[in-house]
């Protein structure tokens, strides 16, 4: 089986999850979809499919959370990775370390949270370099529920739309 119809298959089985549990089944559809580690899973579509038909608020929310333990993933392999490139890499890792200490990196992490740019490696680099378990999940948790919130709430209004547009309502 190909990417392309396990990606199909999960957009498919996540949108049953999401309709039978709710907000519980978006909140485990983005910490599984989320997990995957270089593999694009378009679970930013449950939250624009969801934001039309319960509260965009929560949706936005609960799937940001969950989407910020999903990308727990890459920090913990980062953390695993950390001997094989300290090993070959010690100079670049102390300086990665020292300038993360120094500029610091919350709002970078918040950045690449909150848009659709390459996150896993954001997250394995933190891992990599050791940042604070903490910061790095609430940098996560709040960039992930920007981008969430946004798009439950553009679902709301453009399927809203759409339906007045071809007279489904």
């Amino acid at each position: 089986m190909d990417i392309l119809a396990l990606a199909q298959q999960f957009v498919l089985w996540s949108q049953d999850i999401a309709v039978t549990w709710g907000y519980l089944g978006i909140f485990v559809v983005s910490i599984l979809g989320n997990a995957s580690i270089f593999l694009p899973v378009p679970v930013f579509a449950i939250s624009f499919f969801a934001g039309a038909i319960l509260n965009p608020w929560l949706v936005g929310i609960t799937a940001g959370v969950g989407a910020a333990i999903g990308e727990l993933t890459g920090y913990v392999l980062g953390i695993g990775g950390r001997e094989v490139i300290k090993s070959k890499n010690q100079k670049w890792l102390s300086k990665a370390k020292k300038w993360s200490d120094n500029k610091g990196v919350f709002p970078v992490i918040i950045l690449f949270a909150a848009t659709p740019l390459p996150y896993d490696i954001i997250g394995i680099l933190a891992g990599i370099i050791k940042y604070d378990l903490k910061r790095f999940f609430l940098a996560t948790v709040i960039g992930k529920v920007i981008i969430n919130v946004i798009l439950a709430w553009a679902g709301f209004y453009s399927v809203a739309w759409m339906a007045g547009v071809f007279g489904w309502v």
